[in-house]
């Protein structure tokens, strides 16, 4: 054990002959010091100028990003939803115009019933009126001819007998001749 003490003791003494670190690079505290006090001087003067305005904008910035990001979903879930709510607007309006055509197409179409109607009872009516018309000018027409033919046969019959008729006798064979031709 002795001799590893020994050894100790002497590798102590030749590394205390020999310079340290500080005296190698030359290095004194003084200066060390001097340099860690301007050092931290710096520092605190970029932390504040520099590095905490950095932070506060970055942190507004986020700030920013992340109401904005709300604000875009917020804007998407009332896009889809007016969406679904113009969907359903379009649908109805849809459904009601397609009732308004089927209403209309109804309602023309009994209009155009109606109309016909009107016009066939009207046709009717000119037919019926029509073959009033017609009979009565025929009737007129069958009188006039009887009449005719009632003169032409008290003439006939006058010329045939030679004779004048007194107004009696005329108005006798007319109603009987009259009466004659009615029955054809």
């Amino acid at each position: 054990m002795l001799p590893l003490l020994l050894a100790t003791v002497e590798a102590a003494h030749t590394a205390a002959a020999e310079p340290g670190i500080a005296e190698k690079f030359g290095l004194e505290p003084k200066y060390v010091l001097i340099q860690a006090i301007s050092f931290l001087i710096v520092l605190g003067v970029l932390y504040r100028f520099a590095i905490k305005p950095i932070i506060a904008t970055m942190d507004d910035r986020a700030k920013q990003i992340d109401s904005g990001l709300k604000y875009a979903t917020e804007m998407q879930a009332k896009l889809a939803a007016t969406q679904q709510e113009t969907a359903a607007l379009i649908k109805a309006a849809q459904l009601d115009a397609q009732k308004i055509v089927d209403e209309s197409r109804k309602t023309a179409k009994e209009l155009a019933e109606r109309q016909q109607k009107d016009t066939a009872d009207r046709v009717a009516d000119m037919l019926a009126k029509g073959q009033q018309s017609i009979e009565l000018e025929h009737r007129k027409m069958l009188d006039q001819a009887r009449g005719e033919i009632a003169r032409l046969v008290v003439t006939t019959t006058e010329r045939v007998l030679a004779k004048k008729l007194t107004d009696s006798e005329r108005a006798a064979y007319n109603e009987a001749a009259t009466k004659e031709l009615t029955v054809i």
